[in-house]
C-alpha cells in the first residue's frame, strides 16, 4: 500500500464499507449504479477521498475508500450515504416512493480497515466475489 502525504502528515488509511438499501430492496439498476459512480466522483473531489473500487449486489453497495486522517470512518460513511441518497432521490424520484420511510440506506453499515496484512487487491477480489453469482456483481475501478 502506497504512503500518501498531506500537509504535516503521511498516512495509509483505507476502509472497506458496506451500505445496505432500506428494507433490503433490490433497487440498484445499471442506470443507478452509473449515477452512483458520478456521485462518488464528486464526493472524492470535494472531500479528498479516493475511491479505489465500488461494487453492488442489488440490495447493497461495497466501496473501498482511502481517506486522510481528517475524517473518522463514521464521518466518511455519513458523507457517502447522505450525499448519495439525496442525489439518487433527486434524479430518480420514483425510488423515494418505493422506500416509504424516506431513507435510501439503512441506519447502520459495515466498516473494515484494509491494511498491509489484508491488502487492497484481496479486498477488490472480495468485492468482486460478493453475491451468489460473481458475474452478477458490477465493479468499477476509479
Amino acid at each position: 500500500m502506497k504512503v500518501e502525504y498531506a500537509p504535516h502528515c503521511s498516512f495509509r488509511i483505507r476502509y472497506h464499507m458496506v451500505f445496505v438499501i432500506k428494507y433490503r430492496k433490490d433497487l440498484i439498476s445499471d442506470k443507478i449504479f452509473t449515477y452512483l459512480k458520478c456521485i462518488f466522483d464528486g464526493i472524492s473531489k470535494r472531500y479528498y477521498l479516493n475511491f479505489h473500487a465500488i461494487g453492488v449486489d442489488g440490495d447493497h453497495l461495497h466501496i473501498l475508500v482511502e481517506s486522510r486522517p481528517r475524517y473518522s470512518p463514521s464521518q466518511i460513511m455519513q458523507i457517502c450515504k447522505s450525499i448519495s441518497a439525496r442525489e439518487i432521490f433527486k434524479k430518480f424520484p420514483k425510488i423515494k416512493a418505493e422506500l416509504w420511510g424516506g431513507h435510501f440506506w439503512t441506519e447502520g453499515g459495515h466498516i473494515d480497515t484494509v491494511g498491509d496484512g489484508y491488502g487492497e487487491e484481496k479486498m477488490k477480489q472480495y468485492i468482486r466475489n460478493q453475491g451468489g453469482d460473481p458475474n452478477q456483481l458490477r465493479l468499477i475501478n476509479f
